[in-house]
């Protein structure tokens, strides 16, 4: 008999998909091997009722208190409003995951702004940011005791300030073991174990685009730009400017190839004896990505598909070494998927705005590229929809103007660019309140003297309203 504590993290999730989730898993399998907790997560879709999954989490505790940690909610409302639900009724609620610290403290000066998100302090009872080992101390001291020196924890103190410690450093020890039989999924009013068909191999921590901070200038949205006198905002920016991620992590380098070996004997096995296909987690995969099926080889491992989600940039630059491994992906049968290339735009002014670091005419150099080389391996490489890629596209922007639609369709008729690269459904930009062009958005408030509506976690770029 199980006698040990219960520990759910609740995550967001998309409906039909069976896809793992590396961090939410990890810190569960964390937190099971290492105290005195049972940690499960359960994936939430938007479509899942509440009052149903209320009742699952009533079953799964019993009636002992309940521990509920919320890890990648993606902004969602109605998790965010479920944890202050569950804290009223006596839950220990959790914050953690990217943007942790940010989410609980609130948009930058909501002091002095009153139309500013005001973070989620009140629906937690406490913040964790950094690597997921540092619950352990805090589940050991008891999570009614004094968490006020533990790294990585953010809380109301008893004036109701926020107090917060910085996060530990990552260690590749914990970055070696996860569960991927620790997901479940709300079945009527119960959790059902979700068996996954692709994980994730965390091979790099951020990325190397956000390893150096520089000024940019982004130009003024188009409704709000002088024709004949083009505004702009200079901001400080790491990375991608729409990217919250970049903010979090920067760049913090490689994981250790020992950490990544057992990583991939964790993946799960398929009825041939291979391993479920997994996501290389790497923004520059192509010059180690030898290197990565030469360790699986060590360990005896027999690797089915390595997804990868990378530049365009990065491609160009390792472009060669692709090549020489699709030559040994072909020997091994292993398949390699290009399942994300962020292009975002085939713009230039766009893609200046979002800092990409990339031109129009390096994505369509990527993309003639992707096209030659697919003849030449057509079963052991993949980079089309119906193979399951979702490239990047972000549309629509702030800066859409009539001159600029007339040059994308005319880019996306000319390359076919629908064919094979497009997505079904291109993605609007998203500004979370802590990514660089929250910052833009904000100078652009006082300058104009304008509000932008402020949506959950993220600012609506295209409603603004002049206080009366």
């Amino acid at each position: 008999m199980n006698s040990k504590k219960k520990f759910v993290i609740l995550t967001g999730y998309f409906k039909g998909e069976s896809y793992g989730l590396l961090g939410p898993q990890m810190a569960a399998t964390i937190i099971s091997e290492n105290s005195e907790y049972d940690a499960i997560v359960v994936a939430v879709t938007n479509e899942d009722d509440k009052k149903d999954l209320k009742a699952a989490l009533e079953h799964h505790f019993g009636g002992t208190r309940m521990v509920i940690g919320f890890s990648t909610l993606g902004g969602r409302p109605d998790l965010f409003g479920l944890a202050g639900e569950l804290k009223t009724k006596g839950a220990i609620t959790i914050l953690a995951g990217p943007q942790a610290n940010v989410d609980f403290k609130g948009e930058k000066d909501h002091d002095r702004f009153d139309h500013r998100f005001k973070g989620m302090s009140d629906r937690f009872t406490f913040a964790l940011q950094g690597p997921a080992e540092a619950i352990l101390p805090i589940l050991a001291k008891g999570l009614d005791g004094d968490i006020s020196e533990f790294d990585g924890v953010l809380f109301k103190d008893k004036d109701g300030q926020i107090k917060e410690n910085r996060p530990a450093p990552w260690e590749d020890q914990w970055l070696s073991r996860v569960d991927w039989t620790n997901i479940y999924r709300l079945k009527g009013t119960s959790f059902a174990r979700m068996p996954v068909t692709s994980c994730q191999v965390l091979q790099q921590i951020g990325c190397p685009h956000a390893a150096k901070e520089r000024k940019i200038q982004i130009d003024y949205p188009a409704d709000l730009a002088d024709g004949t006198d083009p505004k702009r905002v200079t901001i400080t920016q790491k990375g991608c400017s729409f990217c919250d991620v970049a903010q979090d992590k920067g760049f913090m380098g490689a994981v250790g190839e020992e950490a990544v070996k057992s990583q991939m004997a964790c993946l799960p096995g398929q009825a041939d004896g291979s391993r479920v296909a997994f996501e290389l987690i790497n923004e520059n995969p192509l010059p180690r990505l030898d290197r990565t099926m030469e360790l699986a080889e060590e360990c005896s491992l027999e690797l089915s598909q390595i997804n990868l989600t990378l530049r365009a940039d990065y491609f160009l630059k390792g472009q060669e070494n692709l090549k020489n491994t699709l030559e040994t992906a072909r020997k091994k049968n292993i398949r390699i998927l290009l399942a994300s290339i962020g292009f975002e735009s085939f713009d230039d002014t766009i893609l200046k705005n979002l800092n990409k670091g990339v031109t129009r005419q390096m994505n369509l150099d990527t993309i003639k590229m992707i096209r030659d080389l697919k003849p030449e391996f057509p079963f052991h490489f993949g980079y089309l929809k119906e193979e399951g890629a979702h490239h990047g596209f972000i549309h629509p922007t702030p800066w859409d103007t009539p001159d600029i639609a007339r040059e994308l369709d005319r880019t996306i008729a000319m390359y076919q660019l629908a064919m094979d690269i497009l997505p079904p459904h291109s993605t609007p930009l998203i500004i979370h309140h802590a990514s660089g062009l929250a910052d833009w958005i904000r100078q652009i408030e006082q300058q104009e003297n304008i509000q932008f509506e402020r949506l959950g976690t993220t600012i609506a770029w295209w409603q603004h309203t002049r206080p009366v």
